[in-house]
């Protein structure tokens, strides 16, 4: 059975060039395990192309990804008990989620705020109006420099939350906000968004192990 350990390996032995980048992902993988032990939610944001990799992780999250996260006996029952047989036959499809928001899926907030505020202050405002302290903020941005994670990683830190940057080896600004940064080494775009896809997907399926057997 894979676990935590198991799976940050299996990245190393697959990717060599990212083997740098174990020990601040292990330190991401820890914190967000343990802030859903807490009942923290984890937020998510990028740009372009990061963007789609924050909306991607969420999707990793919120139902199974390497497990089926079948529903726990006692919500079983409660949707027996509701709704009789229907209620059964949806408790059975349904999977255990882990709470996870990319600041980019509330397109009629984000259009008001740019429209009426300051553009750059989208994320920040976000992560002000449902962050709480012990939840846990990635940011993704290849260059490191995007002016809008750089104000989101500020008001993350007033907020009590915990920061993360997953970006290149441009050393941007933004690296001097985050708690800690995951700096894949390359320069140019794409490729710094081609090793943040295992990554990130490494980081998904380690968190996930820490609540449910992997199946696959």
């Amino acid at each position: 059975m894979e676990d935590q350990r198991s799976i940050l390996e299996d990245l190393k032995r697959r990717y060599p060039v990212l083997e740098a980048c174990i020990p601040a992902l292990e330190e991401l993988v820890s914190t967000v395990t343990a802030s859903y032990r807490q009942g923290g939610t984890f937020f998510v944001a990028g740009n372009g192309g990061s963007g789609a990799d924050a909306d991607h992780i969420c999707g990793e999250l919120l139902k199974g990804f390497r497990s089926r996260r079948e529903l726990a006996a006692d919500e079983k029952a409660a949707f027996s008990a509701l709704f009789g047989a229907e209620g059964e036959r949806i408790a059975n499809e349904l999977q255990g989620g882990l709470p996870a928001v990319s600041l980019l899926s509330h397109p009629g907030l984000n259009t008001a705020w740019l429209n009426d505020a300051e553009p750059l202050d989208h994320f920040a405002q976000q992560l002000w109006a449902q962050g709480r302290k012990g939840d846990v903020f990635l940011a993704i941005s290849t260059g490191g420099g995007s002016e809008n994670l750089r104000r989101a990683l500020m008001t993350a830190k007033v907020k009590g939350i915990r920061t993360f940057l997953l970006t290149g080896n441009r050393h941007g600004i933004c690296e001097k906000y985050a708690d800690v940064s995951i700096c894949v080494p390359e320069k140019e775009t794409y490729k710094i968004q081609e090793l943040h896809l295992p990554v990130y997907h490494a980081f998904c399926a380690a968190v996930e192990s820490n609540f449910w057997e992997l199946t696959c």
